[in-house]
């Protein structure tokens, strides 16, 4: 393979155009020849409306907003014209030779995770690079890349297939998941660029917790009461840890104690049983160190506090008319309750609320556009998801296979692009994609 310069290589994998992409393979052991591939980009083959136009003479003054088919959270593109194009600067390779390792490691360090991948073809040093504790330490002190929506489901014949859709590239990356033992297993959410898994090896419920990027795995002990459980799984990156809360059975067995795993002490412990209630459904949402479910009788929420170990009941009153309800948590103390209101499918509407936690009640602070409720959700029995993270919330339906993605702070509406949300058995959460997020 030709020796590839740095900035060459890297000018080169990121000029490309805002609807035309190809297909980049990245190379798992930096081997060209060896086939296998570890990250694929997947986009429109054809160019865009944009691209056509600067072939065009135009004004240095004129200015043009192209409609673009929406691509993650930005539904119109604005396209300067006129603008002086600059040639590429040749680059002297004695001098970029001396470049000292911990600069070349810090910039390295803030490149998107996923182009990585591509660079370690570079050379052997480049390609031992995510061994490089020098360059994990400046990794983890660098902002995160951005939200990323990890989708995963399962082939004939049960092979597992994860896609990541990068919400700040607008681009999706399939990532191989063959790494993960051959069992039964679902998706149970992620955290902190950690991603936990929990299913049946043969007749023993296991719960993994795994890092795609790394490629790197392990199995949980055994909980005190093995039985399948609804878990939810959190990371603490100022003390490089994480923990597992298991709390009731999913089968409705109110005797089992709650267990929380903690990594710095690789074991289960056990807490206050949950109080006898009747909960409306299984998803729970954790936020500022509580976890929180929904109940029919009593009515309102319980609460988990991490903290102190014990249940608390919180009578908060859904809305009325409140057909299916989803709660999704968002950041520090927001708390936000999704899902349609209406007893006739000409009057259903998607509403969202936040808890207001001095008065214990639900606030309505948006409605979706008629619009997207038409396409996400065709008939008023259709199923859909709903999760969150950092005052995001996504949707995704059963049925339709589509996306639809709301910003609560800049009250926005999106379609999610591409065709990995297509399946209709796919699993998707928020995943944040970090190299020093460790199993252990």
């Amino acid at each position: 393979m030709e020796r590839l310069g740095f900035w060459g290589l890297l000018m080169g994998s990121v000029e490309k155009s805002s609807d035309s992409r190809k297909f980049v393979p990245f190379s798992k052991n930096g081997d060209e020849e060896s086939g296998e591939t570890f990250f694929t980009t997947t986009s429109s083959k054809q160019a865009s409306p944009l691209k056509r136009s600067l072939s065009r003479n135009t004004s240095p003054s004129r200015q043009i907003v192209v409609k673009t088919k929406p691509r993650g959270l930005e539904e119109e593109t604005v396209a300067s014209f006129g603008k002086q194009v600059v040639a590429d600067v040749p680059m002297e390779e004695s001098i970029w030779a001396m470049l000292p390792e911990d600069l070349l490691n810090e910039i390295l360090a803030r490149l998107p995770p996923f182009m990585i991948f591509r660079i370690r073809s570079v050379c052997k040093k480049w390609n031992l690079i995510l061994q490089d504790n020098s360059f994990l330490k400046f990794h983890s002190n660098v902002s995160s890349h951005g939200p990323c929506l990890l989708t995963f489901w399962k082939s004939s014949p049960q092979v597992p297939q994860c896609s990541v859709f990068s919400l700040p590239l607008k681009t999706w990356y399939k990532v191989p998941f063959t790494f993960l033992p051959s069992w039964a297993f679902w998706l149970v959410g992620s955290s902190g660029g950690l991603v936990c898994f929990s299913g049946l090896d043969g007749l023993t419920f296991r719960t993994l917790v795994c890092n795609p990027l790394m490629q790197s795995w392990r199995i949980l002990p055994s909980m005190h009461y093995n039985q399948q459980r609804q878990l939810i799984m959190v990371v603490d990156r100022s003390e490089k840890s994480f923990k597992v809360i298991a709390t009731s059975d999913i089968y409705g067995d109110k005797s089992l104690p709650t267990e929380v795993y903690d990594s710095k002490t690789d074991k289960w412990s056990l807490h206050q049983i949950m109080p006898a209630v009747n909960l409306c459904s299984s998803k729970m949402a954790y936020c500022d160190s509580r976890l929180y479910l929904e109940t029919l009788s009593p009515l309102g929420l319980m609460m988990y506090r991490l903290d102190t170990g014990q249940w608390e009941h919180i009578p908060a009153k859904f809305p009325r008319s409140l057909l299916d309800g989803y709660l999704v948590a968002g950041t520090q103390k927001r708390l936000f309750l999704v899902g349609r209101i209406g007893l006739y499918s000409t009057l259903q509407s998607m509403r969202i609320w936040e808890l207001d936690h001095a008065k214990v009640s639900w606030v309505e602070i948006s409605r979706m556009p008629p619009k997207y409720f038409r396409a996400l959700l065709r008939l008023s029995a259709e199923r859909f998801e709903c999760f969150g993270q950092d005052n995001l919330i996504c949707f995704t339906s059963w049925n339709q296979g589509k996306g639809l993605l709301y910003n609560v702070d800049k009250k926005i509406w999106s379609w999610i692009s591409g065709c990995a949300l297509q399946s209709c058995n796919s699993q998707v959460c928020f995943y944040e994609p970090r190299f020093d997020a460790s199993v252990h």
